[in-house]
Formats: structure tokens, sequence, C-alpha cells
């Protein structure tokens, strides 16, 4: 889909910040809020905005850190479906966060979601490993998110003091 320069301005307005009004939108890309409205339904009615979504540091909440984990998936495409039907298949699991088809020396990129580690070795070996065309697994758990989505998390404090030598 070809967008005009004011849509994309929008896009890329609302891909930094979803929660802006309106009314602040269209005055930073010099629109009309009608304008910017019926903007922003065509790239919601076209599926170019997906989905709003927060960023969650989970880490802050007793009780919800959780375990992510980074699963490179070597698999044996299908005739006909290449990668998409098994790629389906994965990411119609619950656990599943996201999948991306890769290149290099895996094919698929599976992110998930569990409450432990044990959890998400289950997942890969009762549940991912067991398909038919996956061939081979490695697992690799994110120990500490510092930036994701273009997010920063903790930047921790940084000494102010000014730097004074004779």
């Amino acid at each position: 889909m070809k967008l005009t320069e004011k849509e994309l301005e929008v896009v890329e307005i609302l891909a930094k910040n979803a929660r802006l009004p309106l009314e602040t939108i269209a005055k930073m890309a010099s629109l009309s809020i009608e304008e910017t409205e019926q903007i922003v339904h065509k790239l919601e009615e076209e599926k170019v905005i997906v989905q709003y979504a927060a960023i969650v540091d989970w880490r802050k909440i007793d009780g919800h850190e959780g375990v992510t984990a980074m699963i490179d998936v070597k698999v044996t495409p299908k005739r006909g479906v290449g990668f998409d039907e098994v790629a389906e298949r994965i990411y119609k699991f619950p656990e599943v966060k996201s999948v991306y088809l890769m290149s290099g020396a895996y094919d698929l990129s599976v992110v998930i979601e569990g409450r432990s580690m044990s959890e998400v070795a289950h997942f890969v070996s009762e549940k991912l490993s067991t398909l038919d065309s996956v061939i081979s697994t490695t697992t690799h758990f994110i120990l500490k998110k510092y930036k994701h989505d273009g997010t920063v998390f903790e930047q921790g404090d940084q000494d102010k003091r000014i730097v004074m030598s004779p």
C-alpha cells in the first residue's frame, strides 16, 4: 500500500506515541482534526496499524517477572507452502509472542514467555520440538532487557556531578 506523505507522517507519530490525543497529532502533522481522524481510521481499516500496545517492565511488578526466551528453530519447509504452515502452527501456541522468518543458520526465531525456565523448557521439549517439520532448536533466555521496541528500560542513576580537574 502506498501512503501519502501526510499518512506516513501520522504513522510515524503514532509509532512513537500512540497515546497522543488526535488534536496533538493533527497539529504535529499540520492537518485538521477531521483529516487526521480519517487517516487514522483508514490506517486501521487497511491493517497498517495493527494494534496499539503498552510496553510493560514486568520486573517491576511483584510475582509477574516471568521468563522470556528466544528460540532459534531449524525446520523443513513444506512443498507449496514453504515456512508459512509451520510458522502458523507455532504462533498459535499461547506462549508464543513472536515468530520471525530469518536468514542465516536457523529458519525461524520464536519468542516465548513463561512463568519459569522449566515452563519454557517444557514448551520446547513437549510442544515445539515434537512438530513434524522441526529439525532442531536452540533456546536463549533473556536475562535483562535494556531496550525494547525503542524504549529504554532503567537508565540508572548517572553521576551528575561536575568534573573538576586541577
